[in-house]
């Protein structure tokens, strides 16, 4: 079947010449059995149109997308992991196997792979991906696009039929590959790779390519590197306001899982937050709690920091430093902003989105209701009053704790496009994906090849997507 007039291949990346990349192939694996396509966003990208057995050629097999780059890329960059420098970095496990025309927004998207075979920076590894691990990538990143966060999208799962080793899972345990859409899959790591190699003209390129592949806007700049960085940076202040407005923590934000447009991506040990707390992390392996949930702007502030270094002979250390000052102002901003949004509440004024914020979150703390629960128990504000105060979790919205936050929810009238007739509302069930949810959608799989509880998970899932994205696709 042939792809729909929404495909539009792109072959951007390779205009970079090999410095920034390595040729590579995809292993081959002994089974191809697909195991989620995402219908959601393939239209965009004209690929809902082939047959499954056509999708398992370019996604199990790595056939090449028509016209677009006609061999994977392993990409090269270095990175600070846990804030120590590494220079050893790429691809291991993974390359950018193609780039699309976003037929929504006309933006580029990058389809990179998870689990696709050893490349020369696989570092002694097997190049490959837990069937855990995808299924994980799914429940992550759609879970965070149904509650309006920035990041990529799973496209793609396929089981490989292999058998693999790990030490934090039980093993033997399955395999499979994964393709995920991005807008870009340049790191601040990419930047720190040339600059530890004092390769200023290859920085320059970089510069020039990013600025014309994913911020065309900032063509004609006077001072392409100090646009960029500015940029760059709310974009990423952005998407950290984001996560915190959906209690999650992403577990490793190393320079090398940062991206240059601002989207979370590459989901190891994610989780949820189950209630408020400022010091619950993710990775087992993060003692120090660097990057546990309360931690994660300051995490961020200091990747931010690292971009600019990488830019400081492109510009001017006081038009860099300028930059970076702003962030965390920007950063509080979008937090406000990503409040109002997850409460489907209009904005006032600047205080009082600020007032309504320092009182959600206090709220949170104090009473540790779950973190989910009062964004959608008071989604659309007065108009929800009634749902939340009968709800399952009245007595938590009857107590004198949650007067301050009551009064100023209520002073917000309901963003336009709030429409609490959508079936997400009716059962009094919001969107939880826990650790124990995980694992109780993994264990069927493991045990009896049974996909049912990832089925009705990715129901829910489109049911809160379908809720809310009326008011984010209207305001913003």
């Amino acid at each position: 079947m042939p792809f729909s007039d929404h495909y539009t291949p792109l072959t951007h990346h390779s205009r970079l010449g090999d410095e920034f990349y390595d040729v590579v192939q995809a292993a081959t694996f002994p089974a191809h059995i697909l195991r989620y396509r995402n219908d959601d966003v393939s239209p965009r990208i004209g690929l809902d149109t082939l047959t499954d057995a056509e999708w398992l050629r370019h996604f199990g097999y790595f056939d090449p997308l028509p016209g677009s780059l006609p061999q994977p890329l392993a990409l090269r960059y270095h990175g600070h992991q846990f804030r120590s420098y590494n220079p050893d970095l790429g691809d291991g496990r993974g390359f950018l196997f193609a780039q699309l025309e976003d037929s929504v927004d006309g933006r580029v998207l990058d389809i990179g792979t998870k689990g696709s075979g050893t490349t020369p920076w696989s570092r002694g590894g097997d190049g490959r991906l837990t069937l855990k691990g995808g299924i994980r990538e799914i429940l992550a990143s759609e879970r965070l696009d149904a509650a309006g966060v920035r990041t990529s999208r799973t496209l793609s799962v396929v089981e490989t039929g292999e058998s693999l080793h790990r030490g934090d899972e039980p093993s033997p345990t399955r395999s499979c590959v994964l393709a995920r859409l991005s807008h870009s899959h340049i790191r601040i790591g990419t930047f720190q790779r040339l600059v530890a190699n004092e390769d200023r003209a290859s920085l320059t390129r970089l510069v020039e390519y990013v600025i014309e592949t994913y911020y065309p806007d900032l063509a004609g700049a006077a001072d392409p590197a100090a646009a960029l960085y500015d940029a760059a940076t709310t974009r990423i202040a952005e998407m950290t306001a984001q996560w915190m407005t959906a209690g999650f923590v992403h577990g490793v934000l190393n320079t090398d899982n940062i991206n240059i447009t601002g989207e979370s991506f590459d989901y190891g040990p994610w989780r949820f937050v189950p209630t408020f707390n400022p010091t619950f992390t993710a990775a087992y392996f993060d003692h120090s709690g660097l990057y546990a949930y309360g931690r994660q702007p300051e995490a961020m502030t200091w990747n931010v920091a690292r971009l600019g270094e990488c830019l400081l002979s492109l510009s001017t250390l006081e038009k860099i430093q300028s930059i970076f000052d702003d962030f965390w102002e920007r950063y509080e901003r979008f937090l406000d902003i990503s409040v109002l949004n997850r409460l489907g509440l209009k904005e006032i004024s600047r205080k009082s989105s600020t007032d309504l914020r320092e009182c959600l979150f206090s709220f949170m703390d104090e009473s540790q209701i779950g973190f989910e629960f009062p964004f959608f128990d008071w989604y659309g504000g007065e108009q929800s009053q009634k749902r939340a105060i009968t709800g399952p979790r009245g007595d938590f919205y009857t107590q004198d704790s949650f007067r301050p936050l009551h009064d100023r929810i209520m002073q917000h009238e309901p963003a336009r496009g709030v429409d609490l007739s959508q079936p997400y509302f009716h059962n009094g069930a919001a969107c939880l994906m826990s650790v124990e949810t995980v694992e109780a959608i993994w264990q069927p799989i493991a045990a009896t090849d049974d996909w049912c509880r990832l089925h009705d998970a990715m129901r829910q899932v489109a049911s809160m997507k379908a809720a809310l994205q009326v008011h984010r696709t209207r305001d913003g």
